[in-house]
């Protein structure tokens, strides 16, 4: 669990710094008699940086709740 948490952390603080990204797909436009025509689109995925920040806070929750499993192990 503790890797869980310190993976979750490390990802929100990325999504803190880079608060997008973009990646293109082809589509066929034309199809017809051996010619064929494709177009690219470009998607953009954008999120804002307080989402990067809930996530680290969500890492460093779960980061807690394992520390606090392996000190009291009977309870």
């Amino acid at each position: 669990m503790k890797t869980a948490g310190i993976a979750t952390i490390v990802i929100g603080l990325f999504m803190t710094v880079y608060t997008g990204f973009s990646f293109i797909t082809k589509e066929k436009v034309i199809d017809m008699w051996g010619l064929e025509v494709t177009k690219d689109n470009q998607h953009d995925i954008d999120w804002q940086p307080y989402v990067g920040i809930a996530t680290m806070i969500t890492g460093g929750a779960v980061l807690a709740l394992a520390r606090k499993k392996t000190l009291n192990p009977g309870h």
